[in-house]
C-alpha cells in the first residue's frame, strides 16, 4: 500500500476519535454491561436523598439533576461486579465498562463548573472503593469481620456515595453545615436494611434471586451477628462457606439466624439508628 493512503487512512482514523456519533456508536458497546445494570429495577435512593437534602441546601435544580445523575452512575458501576452481568458480558468488559463510568462520571464532575468538584469526587471515591475493598476482602478470604469493623466499612461504601452527592451540592449552596454524622447514620440504616432484606423479605425476591447474600458468601450484619453469637457450633460459617444455590439449605440457614436471635438484633439495631437519624434532623 502506498505510503500517503496510509497517511490518508491514519487520517480518517483520527478524525473518528473526534467525532461525537463515532464516539457514540462505540459507547454503546463499551457500556452495555452498564446499560444492563440500569434496566434492574431499583429505588433510585440516592437520587431520592439528594432531593431531601435540597430542602436544606436550596441548590439550583439544573445542578441537583446533574449530581443525582452522577451518584446513581457510580452506583451502578459498583453494581457491576453482580455474577450476572459479567456473567452475560464476560469480566474483562464488564470491568473495562465499570471503570469507564467512573471516567464519565468524572467528566460530568468537571462539567458541574466548580474548581473543588474533582478534589470532592476524588476524595469521597477513594472512600467508596476503600469501604467497597473490605468487603470483597472479607468474602473472599472467608474473614468475618467485627460488628465495628462492618460499621466502618459501610460508613465508607455506603455513606461515602451518600456524602460525595452532599458535598457537591453544598458547593453551589450557602448552607455549609457539617453532614457527616447524619449521613453516616443513614448509611448504616440503609446498608444495615438491606443486608436485613435480603434475608427475610419475600417481596426481596422480586428485585433479587432468594437470599442472594449467602450465595456470594457475604457478611452481611445478621450473618455477622450469628457467626459472633456461634463460638462453638459453626453451621452458619459452614453454609456460607459453599456459596450454595440451595433454596432449602438457604431457608435452613435463615431459620438458625432466626433462631441465634440476629433477625430481632438487627431490627434493635436499625430502630436505634432510626431514632439517631430522627434526633440529628431536628439540629438542622
Amino acid at each position: 500500500m502506498p505510503v500517503m493512503n496510509n497517511m490518508e487512512e491514519l487520517c480518517s482514523i483520527l478524525a473518528k476519535t473526534r467525532d461525537p456519533s463515532a464516539q457514540k456508536e462505540q459507547d454503546e458497546i463499551l457500556l452495555q454491561p452498564f446499560a444492563y445494570i440500569q434496566q434492574i429495577p431499583g429505588k433510585q435512593f440516592r437520587s431520592e436523598l439528594a432531593l431531601a437534602f435540597n430542602h436544606w441546601l436550596n441548590i439550583p435544580a439544573e445542578k441537583l439533576h446533574q449530581i443525582g445523575e452522577i451518584v446513581q452512575m457510580l452506583h451502578n458501576s459498583s453494581l457491576l461486579g453482580v455474577p450476572v452481568a459479567h456473567s452475560i458480558y464476560g469480566v474483562p468488559s464488564t470491568i473495562n465498562a465499570a471503570n469507564y463510568v467512573l471516567f464519565l462520571s468524572l467528566q460530568k464532575v468537571q462539567q458541574l463548573g466548580h474548581p473543588e468538584a474533582t478534589n470532592v469526587y476524588t476524595e469521597q471515591l477513594l472512600e467508596l472503593h476503600r469501604g467497597q475493598g473490605m468487603e470483597i476482602y472479607w468474602r473472599d478470604n472467608f474473614t468475618c469481620p467485627s460488628e465495628s469493623d462492618y460499621k466502618l466499612m459501610t460508613i465508607r461504601k455506603t455513606g461515602g456515595l451518600f456524602m460525595l452527592a452532599i458535598r457537591l451540592m453544598q458547593l453551589f449552596s450557602e448552607n455549609k453545615e457539617d453532614f457527616t454524622k447524619l449521613t453516616a447514620i443513614l448509611g448504616l440504616y440503609f446498608q444495615i436494611r438491606d443486608d436485613y432484606c435480603n434475608l427475610s423479605l419475600k417481596e426481596y425476591t422480586q428485585n433479587k434471586s432468594f437470599a442472594e447474600d449467602l450465595t456470594e458468601g457475604k457478611f452481611g450484619f445478621p450473618v455477622i451477628h450469628a457467626v459472633r453469637s456461634q463460638k462453638h457450633d459453626k453451621q452458619v460459617l459452614h453454609i456460607l462457606r459453599q456459596r450454595t444455590q440451595d433454596i432449602e439449605v438457604k431457608k435452613y440457614c435463615i431459620g438458625l439466624l432466626e433462631k441465634l436471635g440476629s433477625f430481632q438484633y438487627t431490627r434493635e439495631v436499625l430502630e436505634s439508628l432510626d431514632t439517631e437519624a430522627r434526633a440529628e434532623v431536628i439540629v438542622y
